[in-house]
């Protein structure tokens, strides 16, 4: 196959799960854009964790918290779990990998917070064991995920949102939680900023 005709077969392959992902999670976005404007308003905050690209998501969505997506405002309360290379690596070297998540949030977490939880497979163990600590504190759980939903699909509790990309591919897959994390912000910044219609 020609070179270009797989660079816009790509671009017709994200295109379209966009769209197919758009009418099965819109509503589903929504619920977790009101979470998060709840949360903060009872002064919590947003943890957000993944593992390499869904790490990187997370840093994103934190940095559109606390800094600005596309209006000013005042910053929100987010952190992102993945960027801190001396906690990373002290819990993995002493304890174990899956736990680099669950101490932080066991540390920094409390009741009514919330963890975005980022994993295209919905099976990384070091997110699944996240999730379990953050229930533990009662905090809720946004996950984005995709294909089937992996492990993540049955931890997810009832005041709890999942959004889960159906795609197989792990580059359409991020490429459609970018798009929601964008969705979120400025779901977010409507509410707050009385811009909602």
């Amino acid at each position: 196959m020609p070179l270009l005709d797989r660079i816009l077969g790509h671009f017709n392959a994200s295109a379209q799960a966009k769209l197919d992902a758009a009418e099965a999670l819109a509503p589903a976005i929504e619920d977790a854009a009101r979470l998060i404007v709840h949360s903060l308003g009872q002064g919590g905050r947003i943890l957000a964790c993944g593992n390499g690209g869904s790490a990187a998501d997370a840093q994103h969505f934190a940095s559109n918290m606390v800094n600005r997506f596309e209006q000013e405002r005042p910053g929100l309360a987010a952190i992102a779990l993945t960027t801190d290379s001396s906690i990373l690596t002290s819990i993995a070297n002493d304890d174990a990998y899956d736990q680099v998540f669950v101490r932080q949030v066991k540390a920094l977490g409390h009741p009514g917070d919330i963890l975005l939880a980022i994993s295209t497979s919905g099976n990384s163990p070091s997110i699944l064991q996240g999730v379990v600590a953050a229930h533990a504190r009662s905090m809720h759980v946004i996950a984005l995920t995709g294909r089937n939903g992996g492990g993540l699909a049955e931890q997810m509790q009832e005041n709890d949102v999942f959004l889960c990309v159906p795609a197989e591919s792990t580059a359409r897959i991020q490429e459609v939680h970018l798009l929601i994390i964008h969705c979120l912000c400025d779901a977010v910044d409507s509410v707050l900023l009385g811009v909602e219609e």
